[in-house]
């Protein structure tokens, strides 16, 4: 994470000293070793498995000694519990400060918004990443309600109030069953976005090659859903923006 992000969640960090979770000696610490720690917590659990966390990695990972890390947390479980409430929280906050600006966007644009700018955010959080692909597609229990649910729920539910915004404005059929069409939407926007951050989902789903860009794709995508779902004769004043690629440098 970078140095603006972890300043974001320091907040955090203090809530999670009064709960128990870490120590007043670990929120006392600079950001830089604060962060060289979440990231050996998580690059350790993505690659072994948060059952067979090791503390004795993870200290060498961050340049620490096993020592210190009992210093910050409780236990081998508090450690892991620690990284994996960060990280919901860091990420439930991008999402809460996105998404009154996503709302306000015409569905097209919001779409292209919401699935260019979520790849792209997504590949800069590598560790945590990894750590929520091995939960979501190797069904770790660990991490299935405390780590995958939460965000997961969250991504739905926004795209839920996305496509209400748009039934509001007269973008959408009035006889759409927005709870239905957010989980099917929200099924297809992790099948793409998912594709094109793992390599190993592409092979199976077959998103995008070298010869078929990711704009393209997103654009498909995006217009099989407004096409589906949207009113063939929107309210005045509506206009929608063609360009994926329009889109992702606006974002």
């Amino acid at each position: 994470m970078e140095r603006t992000d972890w300043a974001h969640i320091h907040t955090q960090i203090l809530h999670l000293e009064q709960a128990g979770v870490v120590t007043r000696t670990f929120r006392r610490l600079d950001p830089e070793r604060q962060q060289a720690i979440l990231t050996a917590i998580l690059d350790e659990a993505a690659e072994k498995g948060p059952a067979t966390l090791n503390v004795k990695q993870v200290a060498a990972r961050a340049k620490v000694s096993v020592g210190s890390l009992y210093t910050y947390f409780p236990d081998r479980e508090g450690m892991l519990v620690f990284a994996v409430e960060v990280c919901v929280r860091f990420v439930l906050g991008a999402f809460n400060e996105f998404r009154p600006y996503l709302e306000t966007l015409p569905l097209r644009q919001a779409l292209a918004a919401y699935l260019a700018g979520g790849v792209e955010w997504s590949r800069t959080y590598s560790g945590l990443l990894k750590l929520f692909a091995r939960a979501a597609y190797q069904g770790d229990p660990e991490l299935a309600e405390t780590l995958v649910r939460p965000i997961a729920t969250a991504t739905r539910e926004m795209l839920q109030e996305l496509l209400s915004a748009a039934r509001d404005r007269g973008e959408l059929r009035w006889d759409v069953d927005l709870a239905a069409a957010a989980r099917i939407v929200h099924a297809l926007t992790i099948a793409a976005g998912d594709s094109l951050l793992l390599p190993y989902l592409n092979t199976y789903f077959q998103v995008t090659n070298a010869d078929f860009p990711q704009e393209r794709m997103l654009e498909a995508l995006i217009d099989l859903v407004v096409r589906g779902i949207g009113n063939p004769k929107p309210a005045a004043g509506c206009e929608f923006v063609e360009s994926v690629e329009t889109t992702r440098e606006e974002i």
